[in-house]
């Protein structure tokens, strides 16, 4: 099992960070990918991660979860990547997992995979939405896409997909070893 959580420029922290943690006290591999020219990628506020790879190394096909973190302006970072938009396009086509959590579900939005599909984002990012129904919860799933409201959501965010790929006993062991 395998995640691949994509980091541009300006992605908002505890949106990855605390995202991949839960994923790997889950026991699933998690790959982290800067889709620049190099392994280190700038938080929103400040804070610097060094990414496993780069886009342009990792086995792409190989996954059961692409994950886009939101903040600014790392998610007009992610979006400008062609290469990072036909993967998201494919995975989609394919009928495969794609979560996207503040104001990245723009990224999907705005490329028209969300039409008719209810969706959630951060306040003020549902205009991107194309054709989505815009809903009043903090997480939604349709279909195998997956969107979160923000960065307040992250760690429930990441329990949700927890439990899709590994179940409600294990979603809910980490919440209780979390003390959440």
């Amino acid at each position: 099992m395998k995640i691949l959580v994509f980091l541009a420029d300006g992605f908002e922290e505890i949106e990855a960070i605390a995202p991949i943690d839960i994923f790997r006290r889950a026991g699933i591999e998690v790959v982290t990918v800067s889709i620049s020219a190099q392994k280190e990628v700038s938080g929103a506020h400040g804070i610097a991660v060094l990414a496993d790879c780069l886009f342009s190394d990792v086995k792409l096909a190989e996954n059961d979860l692409l994950f886009l973190p939101g903040g600014m302006p790392g998610t007009k970072n992610l979006d400008a990547h062609a290469g990072l938009k036909n993967l998201i396009s494919l995975q989609v086509q394919k009928g495969e997992r794609l979560a996207a959590i503040c104001a990245a579900p723009s990224i999907p939005g705005k490329m028209g995979l969300l039409e008719g599909k209810e969706a959630i984002c951060y306040p003020g990012f549902e205009k991107e939405l194309t054709g989505a129904i815009i809903s009043g919860s903090k997480i939604v799933k349709a279909d195998n896409i997956f969107t979160a409201k923000g960065a307040g959501v992250a760690i429930q965010f990441a329990l949700r997909l927890v439990e899709e790929l590994k179940g409600k006993e294990e979603a809910d062991r980490i919440s209780n070893s979390i003390c959440l």
